[in-house]
């Protein structure tokens, strides 16, 4: 692998509050062994993880204010097998965009970063907005896409062509390929 990885999980504290939230949380089950698998070849491999979050309006909260509060949601059985650890980055986004609004690029250019994995929730949403920032940052991306989430699969499935196609995205799923090889 050249150059430095880290590991952003988008979104993956959520209420879960919104219209369309049931079909997120089914197709977000789905993702938790994967992604979990994912974090821990992150952790094995020194791959910093850096969660960026919605901040959901609560302007005035910090990591742990955030998750107690999206915990009363439907998304807590995601958000407890998948809660940030302590030598974990967290950020808070007002926006889609991971980078929009945040000290991420600050963060990942003082890390050495070049390689980007992007997973969580929503691909059709954040995580492709994300991608497209990233892309344009010049970082090399794999977006597995079994560690990605939608609400409706024909959507996941278009947001990963786009990011394939559009942001060179490596979209190979990560229980298809190892943390070292895909970039």
């Amino acid at each position: 692998m050249e150059g430095k990885t880290a590991l952003i999980m988008i979104d993956i504290i959520n209420k879960m509050d919104f219209e369309g939230s049931e079909n997120l949380l089914e197709n977000a089950r789905g993702i938790i062994e994967p992604l979990r698998e994912l974090k821990r070849q992150a952790k094995e491999n020194d791959i910093p993880v850096i969660y960026a979050n919605d901040n959901f309006g609560l302007w005035h909260e910090d990591m742990n204010s955030l998750i107690e509060e999206c915990k009363k949601g439907i998304g807590k059985e995601v958000i407890e097998q998948l809660l940030p650890e302590e030598k974990d980055y967290f950020l808070i986004k007002p926006k889609h965009s991971a980078f929009f609004g945040t000290q991420l690029d600050i963060l990942l250019r003082k890390l050495e970063v070049e390689n980007l994995i992007l997973t969580g929730l929503s691909g059709d949403m954040c995580v492709l907005f994300t991608s497209s920032e990233a892309y344009m940052r010049e970082f090399n991306l794999w977006v597995p896409g079994d560690c990605v989430a939608s609400e409706v699969d024909e959507d996941h499935e278009a947001s990963l062509r786009i990011i394939n196609r559009s942001m060179f995205a490596n979209v190979t799923p990560a229980t298809e390929t190892d943390i070292i090889e895909a970039f």
